[in-house]
C-alpha cells in the first residue's frame, strides 16, 4: 500500500483548517485516514505557530517510507524533527498560549428592543388603560 502523508481540509468556507494525515494515496482527500500526524491552521497570524505535529509519529511514518506532498514536504523541512524554524516555532507557539490566555470570554449583551417594537408595546399598554 503507498502511503502519503498530505493535509486534509477541515473548517468551513473562508475559514480554512488542515489535518496532516498518514492516508492511503488511492484514497480521496478528504477520504478516511490512517493517522493524523498533525494540524496546519493558515489562519494563525503568526506564520511559524500554524504548524503543529506528533513528531514522535511523524518519524515513524517517515522511516516506513510514507511519501509527503509538496506543501508538506516544505512544512516537514521548516518544522519537522530537523527543522530549519524550530526554535522561531517554539516562541511562536508560547506567545499564541500566553495571547489565548489573557484574552477575555466574551459575554453577549441581550438585544435591545428595536424602535418598532418599543412602539408597539406603548400602544398595546394604552390600549390596556
Amino acid at each position: 500500500m503507498a502511503v502519503r502523508i498530505r493535509m486534509k481540509r477541515m473548517g468551513r468556507r473562508h475559514r480554512p483548517f488542515f489535518r496532516i494525515c498518514a492516508t492511503d494515496a488511492r484514497r480521496p482527500r478528504d477520504g478516511r485516514v490512517l493517522e493524523v500526524l498533525g494540524t496546519y491552521d493558515p489562519m494563525v497570524p503568526d506564520t511559524d505557530a500554524r504548524v503543529v505535529w506528533n513528531l514522535e509519529r511523524l518519524q515513524y511514518w517517515l522511516s516506513v517510507g510514507a511519501q509527503p506532498t509538496e506543501k508538506v514536504k516544505v512544512l516537514i523541512k521548516k518544522y519537522g524533527p530537523n527543522g530549519t524554524h524550530l526554535e522561531q516555532q517554539k516562541e511562536a507557539l508560547e506567545r499564541l498560549a500566553e495571547k489565548r490566555r489573557r484574552q477575555p470570554v466574551q459575554i453577549l449583551p441581550k438585544k435591545k428592543p428595536s424602535a418598532s417594537q418599543s412602539e408597539e408595546e406603548s400602544e398595546n399598554s394604552e390600549d390596556n388603560n
